[in-house]
């Protein structure tokens, strides 16, 4: 068992269990209650994305059990999945499917075996370096230059945030401190948590007194205080786990109170990606949450700064 099952891990894993029973029973209850059949639709894509939620714990819950391997397993194929995605909606052409075969089955793989072997130099800058070296000559090789930067840049965007960014979250367990590892795996859960609870956070802060629009023309549902909300709700939250980290209170809170900021950032990004694109959501391969990268966006902006940050106090 990788992930220690002490007092703390089992805490927390039950109050997130106590919030989805919860979540599951008022879902219940509120579809026995709706009349109207646009009441309906809205109750039962509420427990869609319970449901999903379920899945979507156990999933990463069997991984951190599993052990490393199994984490990286996952966060590889999660980053598959946006990648598609996310090439999914841009303009391809015939000359790019070989450079696209290059990221799936070359970077992605050597990525993630580079986290798993916890190759901690090569794996910061393989993606950056060799990545836009790579990809960018694969495209010049075709011959095919109609609109040239604008797929590189493409693609090379698509593979720092799908797979680089995504990474770090796995890279989490390569940490040099703490030595132990399965603090290196509450690291990891702490991270997800504080991510997602922070997206619902601001949600549900917007939804009861969100009025002033962030960003109105690339998403109106951001708020500035479902923002504030939010982030100041998920530190304290942050603070209150700290015993999933190596850090006193205060440096646990101030970490969480940074990661739901950058995801705050991933998701902005992202929201604007989908505007200029004319979607909705980037998959509909999760039900009730759209697609892969709908749910990952916001991690895969926060796990860098996160790493980084853990790496540099831990030392």
């Amino acid at each position: 068992m990788y992930i220690p099952l002490d007092r703390d891990v089992t805490r927390v894993l039950s109050g997130v269990a106590s919030a989805l029973v919860a979540a599951t029973a008022i879902g219940q209850v509120m579809r026995r209650q709706a009349i109207t059949d646009a009441r309906r639709v809205s109750v039962d894509n509420l427990n869609a994305r319970i449901l999903s939620w379920w899945v979507m714990c156990s999933v990463v819950l069997a991984a951190l059990l599993l052990g490393p391997i199994a984490v990286v397993v996952l966060f590889g194929l999660l980053s598959c999945g946006a990648l598609r995605e996310l090439i999914t909606l841009t303009p391809t052409r015939r000359a790019d499917y070989r450079p696209l075969l290059l990221a799936f089955f070359v970077l992605i793989p050597a990525q993630y075996a580079l986290v798993a072997a916890r190759a901690d130099g090569l794996f910061a800058v393989f993606v950056p370096i060799v990545g836009l070296v790579c990809l960018s000559a694969a495209v010049a090789m075709t011959g095919d230059t109609v609109r040239f930067v604008e797929r590189v840049a493409t693609m090379q965007f698509g593979v720092m945030v799908c797979v680089y960014g995504l990474s770090h979250a796995a890279a989490l367990l390569m940490l040099d401190r703490p030595d132990d590892a399965g603090q290196r795996a509450k690291l990891l859960l702490y991270l997800i948590l504080i991510v997602e609870s922070s997206d619902v956070l601001q949600y549900i802060w917007g939804k009861l007194c969100g009025r002033r629009p962030i960003a109105p023309r690339v998403s109106p549902s951001k708020t500035v205080e479902g923002l504030i909300g939010g982030v100041a709700t998920v530190t304290l939250i942050g603070g209150v786990l700290w015993r999933l980290t190596p850090f006193a209170p205060w440096q646990a809170a101030l970490l969480a109170c940074a990661i739901a900021l950058a995801g705050f950032l991933g998701g902005l990004v992202m929201s604007a990606i989908k505007r200029d694109r004319g979607v909705k959501d980037f998959g509909a391969i999760i039900a009730g949450h759209g697609g892969i990268l709908d749910r990952v966006d916001s991690l895969c902006f926060a796990a860098p700064l996160f790493f980084h940050l853990t790496r540099y106090l831990s030392h």
